[in-house]
């Protein structure tokens, strides 16, 4: 349909010109930005990336302009790595997502060898589909509340898949509303006339050649929800399915054959498998996410202009004066330079989570079950966390961006829309917080109540809690506020806050009968607190190690750059300090910082935006997000915002469209050059 819209050609943006900003910007920094895009990601991670985007961005599949309509994917033969990267880059939540994410993790590791080979292989192949029905319509968060049973019946050797109740309906299953044909249901075991709990349990939901639902089961699409449009989550119920013995996933947990004598799992947390994993994954989208606002928001506060700083004028190398870049404002510097600081901190606990969760993966399989309870309350912690980090970073860049953050165009209203329920599914973030706060307090009361010595322990958690034991009145050294600098006065400050919080809630739980409903607001802290411990610490281990990628490069790019390190050095304090001014209460309260600490807290604050400003522009080039992902005219790579915005509104539907108000005419509207529409006469 043809725009009525045509944009005079010859007009141009007032000088200066958005590529030349950018470039200026660009050439303050005092690193190299491969450098640093190669020690947080590694070689491997750009080769694929860079191969995948050239596929993806010369298909007219992934046209971004025809986004609504985009239906699923061209594997092109790509591995796990390749596909991952490719769904990354397109940014629609795909028809396969959950498929991918959580259906063939279960089947890999809650299923034995012979319930891989029946199920994963297919699976894989996507001869097969799959989706992970665990939620309820009554039940979501509270795992161990599910209603939907699987009733062992020796007399057949099956389970019966039955939902008792209209709420024991399972509810939000991605990839069910249309497209799954079989699920994963976590279902209460019921044999014997035990109940042992919710367990996995692989149920065909749909007819393998015609695809219509099976008997007993009533299946469907929930409806329009708040964003994730694209992925078709759905509901279903069972009437009394029965399904073989070989369906309950038996690599923990078993059921005897015809006896229905249960055979518990060697840990009671290893059907949470999934779960850690999604929790896991949910740490690392947190942080794309926090750098895709903040390369938006950074790159178009340095292109716009507003306002003339009378105290500090900028001029064109004519000497004309013209309005200060946003970017150079203060206030503009403390809200968004944590948001570049928060992602750096957040890619650096996103590397670690996915190390102990390989880690743990492995020992499992040998039978080794000793960080999985740590691995369990930190992904539970940090889900909570970063999530809600996230998407309050989010709406703070999308507002820094003025008026024009409320246009689509601005790149942020479809990945806020789409990362927003991050904050409630699996698990929501304030009943999260509840799991690390029992973790720790159960640690506490072990330490309290053991005279053992911690030293040497990899549990840093037992460390500062022990540290704490030892010194519960530790005051804070900092004379000056550049002593705020100092890696270990930060990691120390986090430490005994976290740890004054948990004495104080495990004091009042177990010695002034306060009840756990009435400490839930003090437990929330403590999750928090310890979390962003976890951040911190991650942040400065990052910086004193080596790191390793998954291609064995060792990159000592660290030691042969110390512009770098420096640079990463004030983005760390920046994350530190800025956290800390935040909750600058809870240091106070727990005796470790002065009042005049604080003030000396909130002036290096503001010391390192202004050595960060030569920098900001640099370390978010260093995301490396292409302005495929990004697709925002404020965040174009190339300055080119206002040219975009007009382009990409000529295109806008509406401009093919020409309405007539004038009520004697018989035609109301015009498209394009086509104006047979008629308007109905009066």
């Amino acid at each position: 349909m043809a725009s009525f819209v045509k944009i005079p050609p010859n007009l141009k943006t007032a000088d200066p010109q958005g590529s030349d900003i950018l470039a200026a910007e660009r050439a303050k920094a005092t690193f190299s930005v491969k450098d640093l895009a190669l020690l947080t990601y590694g070689k491997e991670f750009f080769d694929i990336k860079d191969r995948v985007l050239s596929v993806i961005e010369n298909d007219p599949t992934f046209d971004k302009n025809e986004l609504y309509y985009m239906g699923r994917t061209e594997e092109n033969k790509w591995g796990p790595d390749e596909t991952s990267i490719a769904y990354w880059l397109i940014d629609i939540p795909g028809v396969f997502s959950v498929h991918r994410s959580m259906f063939i993790p279960t089947l890999r590791d809650q299923g034995t060898k012979e319930q891989q080979e029946k199920f994963l292989i297919p699976a894989q192949k996507y001869e097969i589909i799959g989706c992970y029905a665990q939620t309820e319509l009554g039940h979501g968060s509270n795992v161990q509340g599910l209603e939907t049973t699987a009733t062992y019946i020796p007399e057949t050797n099956e389970f019966e898949i039955h939902s008792p109740t209209l709420t024991a309906s399972k509810w939000w299953v991605g990839n069910l509303g249309a497209v799954a044909n079989h699920a994963i249901v976590m279902a209460r075991l019921v044999t014997n006339g035990k109940d042992y709990g919710p367990h996995p349990f692989v149920v065909p939901v749909r007819d393998m050649k015609t695809h219509e639902p099976l008997s007993g089961v009533t299946v469907g699409d929930i409806g329009p929800k708040f964003g994730f449009n694209s992925v078709d989550n759905g509901f279903v119920i069972f009437d009394r399915v029965r399904i073989p013995h070989f369906n309950m996933l038996a690599n923990f947990a078993k059921v005897e054959r015809f006896t229905g004598k249960y055979i518990k799992p060697p840990n009671d947390k290893l059907s949470y498998g999934t779960m850690v994993l999604i929790r896991t994954n949910i740490v690392v989208g947190a942080q794309y996410t926090l750098a895709r606002a903040a390369t938006i928001a950074i790159r178009y506060s340095a292109i716009r202009r507003q306002f003339v700083d009378k105290e500090n004028p900028t001029k064109l190398p004519n000497g004309r004066v013209i309005e200060t870049s946003v970017l150079d404002y203060t206030m503009q510097q403390y809200r968004l330079f944590p948001v570049v600081a928060m992602s750096y901190a957040m890619l650096f606990t996103a590397n670690e989570m996915r190390r102990l969760y390989d880690e743990n993966h492995a020992k499992i399989s040998m039978g080794d079950f000793s960080l999985l309870a740590d691995l369990h309350a930190s992904s539970s912690g940090l889900k909570s966390l970063s999530s809600t980090m996230a998407v309050d970073a989010v709406e703070d860049c999308r507002r820094a961006c003025g008026g024009h953050g409320f246009s689509s165009f601005s790149g942020f209203t479809l990945f806020y829309q789409n990362f927003l329920p991050n904050t409630t599914w699996e698990g929501d973030n304030y009943i999260l917080n509840q799991q690390t706060a029992r973790y720790l307090f159960k640690h506490y009361r072990q330490l309290l109540n053991s005279k053992d010595s911690v030293s040497g322990t990899s549990n840093t958690t037992a460390a500062y809690l022990q540290q704490y034991l030892r010194n519960p009145n530790q005051v804070s050294s900092v004379k000056e506020a550049s002593d705020f600098n100092n890696p270990e006065i930060q990691l120390t400050a986090f430490a005994h806050r976290a740890a004054y919080l948990i004495a104080n809630a495990v004091d009042q739980l177990d010695n002034h009968n306060r009840t756990w409903n009435s400490m839930l607001v003090e437990i929330s802290k403590v999750s928090r607190a310890h979390c962003q411990f976890i951040l911190v610490r991650n942040f400065i281990a990052a910086l004193q190690i080596t790191n390793t990628f998954n291609d064995g490069t060792r990159q000592k790019l660290l030691d042969s750059s110390p512009s770098l390190r420096s640079v990463l050095s004030t983005v760390c304090s920046l994350f530190a300090l800025w956290t800390m001014e935040k909750e600058v209460g809870e240091f106070l309260i727990s005796g470790y910082l002065t009042s005049q600490q604080t003030k000396q807290l909130n002036t290096q604050v503001l010391t390192l935006l202004a050595e960060l400003r030569p920098n900001i522009m640099s370390l978010v080039d260093a995301f490396y997000l292409p302005d495929f992902l990004l697709h925002s005219a404020l965040g174009r790579s190339d300055g080119r915002v206002y040219e975009t915005m007009l382009e990409w509104a000529a295109k806008e539907p509406l401009n093919s469209v020409r309405i007539d108000n004038n009520i004697y005419n018989s035609r109301f509207l015009k498209e394009g050059q086509d104006d047979s529409t008629l308007r109905p006469k009066l």
